[in-house]
């Protein structure tokens, strides 16, 4: 008998759909035709065991018993999975042969692993294991997965990297947060000070973009504008260049601060001549944007629907299970395999066939373009968010999912049209001793543009370029300049000065927070960290980030002032509380790219664990040595810090929930497979 274990219910009934008929429908198992059988996870069915499995002495939160480290890690039955962990286990006991069917991410991996790890089956079995990558729902794409089934084995590097941040990820948030909620009570606080190593960075960006916000003065600074006429009557402004002789009154961003040298300059240009010293025109392409990862959709749909991000996952993951009209959506790729081309053609009908306005009025796709979105280098277990081949009436979709699915299949199409098409132009000019530049940029044929006509109406840009700081850069996106050559000369009408004054960095929204966490380089403080890391680096995954950001609300580090995210009293104090590395994406930056490592093979599971238990030890002991005055009269959100009878030591809101992350005693296994699936209950939490 083969089982396929898939890693929820849909999933599974997916599979048996193609399989062979009549099926008998069991508890928690379809049987098939031929004798084989369909079962499924609900999410986690086992969990971390509590910190008094191992010792009854850490029941109490104290720290002397701190930092709290397994020996051997001890998982447990979830409550309200033990009838299904028990029919599961019953059926691999059963088969001749698995089939891993988990989702196509690292944490599907090891979740569906860990169920096979605990039913202990034998070495034989688990070779032949065979693992199912499914990422349509749709019966054809089913049939295609099952038709190219791999072999289990090849993502164990894949399940260690899961496995090595859940048990790192425990370790780190347990210890911390009992060491800062012990720490916090002795001054006063009486919330749960929850650390994590995702979290607490976050929140650290939050915090100090606040502060920069709070001790912003503003700068006064100024540029001066040259409006120039050619001889057949020509208007064009080129922007003024401060010389080398002007910097004893610039900043160091190059920003003329003199409002009297500016006024100088103007007083001397008008009526100058102005003569030509450079030209150059430049052509470019601009290719499609690339395909939807799970972040990038949530940042275009917060700036466009004003969705966050946690609305954005639980839509597209309606449209994937429920509806079936877009592929898996947690996914951190933004690219298709080349396999996939022979299905545009199925894809492209079905999309034009549910959202014809997409492509009213415009000429069609030419389906024989093939756009760098196709890419095998760059896809892994998972690929971008696309649409399926299903055709529906979107009318019986809710209105967050048409918008949704609209904009998935959008940015499909837009990879079967051309180019778009810019001419870059650039004048240089000297007026009166000064030195002067006009720039343009004109679109000359808009290529997949046509498809993005209403962003600007709904406040999504898609070009880099759309937003400039200057009136000149403005003018110059929408006036071409006149043709000249090295050499003419023009004439300046007049000098304009441009009184400006330095703004303050914005407050995060939904959008720009979700940014920050996928371009996490940008914030890394140290050169040698930030010279390794990729843009494609981020804080915390995919499928964790919407959590994450709802999870400082709920703890009361973070609020909302409109679209505003903002740190609260609470929040700031924790942070001016803890060590500057565990506030900064530093540590967990370095921490994805060595998961990311042990991925591919790079580093092994002890090489990624040690380090960090040494760096642990000292961080609690630096813990247990200072006190969080910082939060000396801050209020608590949260609910206070309070024992009670129930089971686990704790009520909700108190720390419960952290210690179930892990468990106790001391030293970390040297065999990371021995209890495989060691990690917490919450399969997307950080």
């Amino acid at each position: 008998m083969i089982l396929y274990i898939a890693e929820k219910p849909s999933l599974g009934r997916a599979i048996a759909d193609v399989l062979p008929k009549p099926h008998k429908k069991g508890d928690g198992y379809i049987e098939l035709g031929n004798g084989d059988c369909v079962t499924w996870c609900i999410g986690h069915l086992l969990e971390q065991a509590e910190p008094d499995a191992y010792s009854p002495e850490f029941k109490q939160w104290q720290l002397a018993h701190l930092p709290i480290i397994p020996e051997e890690w001890q998982l447990k039955p979830r409550s309200s999975a033990k009838s299904q962990l028990a029919v599961v286990k019953r059926l691999i006991k059963q088969a001749s042969e698995l089939v891993h069917a988990g989702d196509p991410d690292r944490e599907g991996q090891l979740l569906v692993d860990e169920v096979i790890s605990h039913a202990r089956v034998s070495v034989a079995k688990l070779a032949a294991t065979k693992r199912l990558l499914i990422s349509d729902l749709n019966p054809d794409a089913v049939r295609r997965a099952l038709a190219q089934m791999r072999s289990n084995k090849e993502f164990v590097p894949l399940a260690t990297s899961a496995l090595a941040r859940s048990r790192a990820d425990w370790l780190y948030g347990l210890n911390m947060t009992r060491a800062y909620t012990l720490q916090g009570r002795k001054v006063g606080y009486s919330g749960v000070l929850s650390v994590g190593r995702v979290q607490t960075p976050l929140l650290g960006l939050v915090v100090r973009r606040d502060q920069e916000i709070d001790h912003f003065t503003p700068k006064d600074h100024f540029e001066v504008l040259a409006h120039v006429v050619t001889d057949k009557g020509e208007p064009f402004s080129a922007k003024w260049q401060p010389s080398e002789a002007c910097q004893p009154y610039m900043d160091e961003e190059g920003r003329v601060l003199s409002r009297r040298l500016a006024e100088t300059v103007v007083s001397r240009i008008g009526g100058k001549p102005a003569l030509v010293t450079d030209v150059s025109n430049k052509d470019k392409k601009l290719a499609p944007p690339l395909l939807y990862s799970l972040s990038a959709l949530q940042i275009d749909c917060a700036k466009r629907f004003g969705m966050s991000a946690k609305e954005v996952l639980d839509t597209a993951q309606s449209l994937y299970e429920r509806h079936k009209l877009i592929t898996y959506p947690r996914s951190d790729s933004r690219h298709l395999p080349k396999e996939q081309l022979q299905l545009v053609p199925e894809v492209t009908a079905a999309v034009m066939a549910n959202a014809p306005e997409l492509t009213a009025g415009l000429p069609g796709p030419d389906l024989r373009l093939v756009s760098k979105a196709w890419d095998d280098s760059k896809v892994d277990a998972h690929h971008a968010i696309v649409p399926t081949g299903k055709r529906m009436a979107l009318s019986s979709l809710s209105l967050r999912e048409r918008q949704l699915y609209q904009h998935i299949a959008r940015q499909y199409l837009a990879q079967f049209y051309s180019h778009r098409l810019m001419s870059d132009s650039q004048i240089k000019l000297t007026i009166d001793g000064g030195s002067f530049i006009a720039k343009a940029s004109v679109e000359r044929d808009p290529g997949w543009r046509v498809l993005f006509q209403s962003n600007a109406k709904e406040g999504l840009s898609d070009d880099k370029d759309a937003n400039k700081d200057t009136e000149l850069d403005d003018i110059s996106q929408k006036t071409p300049l006149p043709v000249l050559q090295k050499g003419d000369t023009a004439q300046c009408q007049h000098g304009e000065l441009l009184a400006k004054q330095t703004q303050p960095p914005k407050h995060f929204t939904d959008a720009t927070l979700l940014s920050a966490m996928t371009g996490i380089a940008r914030y890394v403080s140290s050169e040698e960290i930030k010279k390794i890391l990729k843009d494609t680096d981020g804080l915390g995954t995919e499928a964790t980030r919407a959590g994450i950001i709802e999870l400082l609300f709920k703890r009361g580090f973070l609020s909302r002032q409109g679209k505003s995210i903002v740190s609260t009293p609470a929040g700031r104090g924790l942070i001016a509380s803890l060590p500057e590395v565990a506030t900064t994406a530093d540590m967990t930056a370095l921490w994805e790219r060595q998961l990311n490592d042990i991925c591919h093979k790079q580093l092994s599971y002890r090489g990624f664990m040690q380090p960090l238990i040494t760096e642990l030890l000292g961080l609690i002991q630096a813990a247990s040595s200072t006190l969080p005055v910082a939060l000396s009269g801050v209020k608590s959100v949260s609910k206070p810090f309070k024992r009670t009878a129930k089971k686990g030591g704790y009520r909700k809101g108190a720390p419960r929930r952290t210690a179930a992350k892990g468990t106790s005693s001391k030293g970390v296994s040297a065999n990371p497979r021995s209890s495989v699936g060691a990690k917490s209950s919450s399969k997307r939490s950080a």
